[in-house]
């Protein structure tokens, strides 16, 4: 069975800009990402994402893990555990659909499975 496949639009907006902010992941003690090029992507009635180039996060701290999960407005997710800390606290698209595709490349962290998300301008 096929999964189904949506298009961000008036009931369901999906909005995807570039950040000048400063962001910088903390988890397991440790930095695990840090970014002067975060996107933030802004979806329906959901709090806003910000999303990570993988090339600014520390990617030796992160080990995939088996969990995935599907959204119909940007495809498969793959999930990563930070090494020494949570499991599947990180998550990222990495064949997004066309809407949304600004996000290849890049890592979200769920806030409550670090220590610290800090964002400053």
């Amino acid at each position: 069975m096929s999964k189904p496949i949506l298009i961000p639009g008036r009931d369901h907006p999906i909005t995807i800009t570039r950040s000048d902010a400063h962001v910088v992941v903390r988890a397991a003690g440790k930095v695990i990402a840090d970014t002067r090029g975060p996107l933030e992507l802004r979806e329906a009635s959901y709090p806003p994402v910000l999303y990570i180039p993988r090339e600014d996060a520390d990617m030796a701290q992160l080990e995939r893990t088996a969990h995935a999960s599907y959204c119909p407005y940007k495809g498969d997710a793959s999930y990563y555990s930070i090494v020494g800390g949570v499991e599947n606290a990180v998550w990222s698209y990495e064949a997004p659909y066309a809407a949304v595709e600004a996000i290849r490349g890049h890592l979200a962290f769920y806030p409550d499975r670090v220590e610290a998300i800090d964002v400053s301008l």
